[in-house]
């Protein structure tokens, strides 16, 4: 009996904890969404920085408030800030409970897509917008106009990447060309070099020739004294204008001889002349 009734006591404690929990967090909503009426408020008077801090404050008092974020979010769209819009709506959608409050969430989720030009994720936000609510002729309007762009984009992609593929074409057969003049360049240079080589070659051979055609005539030229000096013994040694005859030459002695017997006679008769005479002492 005692068990039962502790057992009893403590579901009537559990039971007032809930409420008085309940309680909390429905007091808790009441404060949030007075605040989202005061950022309200705030925003319509141009009080941006004053809106921002009640609807941030009524974000921070109950998670159950889903108009707090997605009034923020609309804020910051407006302010052009949408990357903080984006996840603001983000948010919303995630704390919202009912369709309606859904839609609208991914339909400006699908906004903020399009103003980044990102096409293909505000399709995917408006189609999940029209799951919740398909009668908003609004988001099938955008969804439409999304799909068009994405379409053109991706037309414009695809025209961007034929030139690029043309470019890498046009680049890669200016590449081979130029491979190509260099083949060419490099046969070429080896044609000259080949060309050289065999001038070379030619020059080479004629310089034998020519040091074969010296060494003949050089020999021709030891040949021809020999020859010629064959030829002089062969024909009468001829006598030169100025060369005397044997007979002249010994006329010419003949006659030297008698000149210095002449002379010697006169340096004999010299000396006897002039001699010293001896006197003797007649004693």
């Amino acid at each position: 009996m005692n068990l039962k009734l502790t057992y009893l006591f403590i579901l009537i404690g559990c039971l007032a904890f809930a409420q008085d929990d309940e309680k909390a967090k429905q007091k808790a909503l009441v404060q949030s969404k007075d605040l989202t009426w005061e950022g309200n408020k705030q925003l319509s008077e141009d009080k941006f920085v004053d809106a921002e801090m009640d609807y941030r404050r009524a974000i921070a008092k109950s998670s159950e408030n889903a108009a707090a974020p997605y009034n923020l979010g609309n804020a910051y769209y407006n302010n052009k800030t949408y990357s903080e819009a984006f996840g603001r709506f983000k948010e919303a959608g995630e704390l919202a409970t009912d369709k309606e409050e859904k839609h609208d969430a991914y339909h400006n989720m699908g906004n903020v897509f399009m103003k980044r030009k990102e096409y293909q994720k505000a399709v995917e936000a408006y189609k999940e917008a029209l799951r919740n609510d398909p009668t908003d002729e609004e988001t099938r309007y955008n969804l439409a106009l999304a799909k068009e762009m994405l379409e053109k984009d991706q037309q414009k992609n695809d025209q961007n990447q034929d030139k690029k593929d043309d470019q890498d074409k046009k680049d890669k057969n200016e590449d081979k060309k130029e491979g190509d003049n260099k083949d060419e360049n490099k046969e070429q240079d080896k044609k000259d070099e080949g060309d050289k080589g065999d001038k070379g070659d030619e020059n080479e051979e004629k310089k034998d020739e020519n040091k074969e055609g010296e060494g003949d005539e050089k020999k021709e030229q030891e040949k021809k004294p020999e020859q010629g000096d064959q030829q002089e013994q062969d024909q009468p040694q001829q006598r030169r204008p100025d060369q005397l005859s044997k007979q002249q030459v010994q006329n010419l002695l003949d006659a030297m001889q008698n000149e210095e017997k002449k002379v010697q006679e006169k340096i004999d008769a010299q000396k006897v002349k002039g001699a010293k005479v001896k006197n003797e002492k007649d004693w």
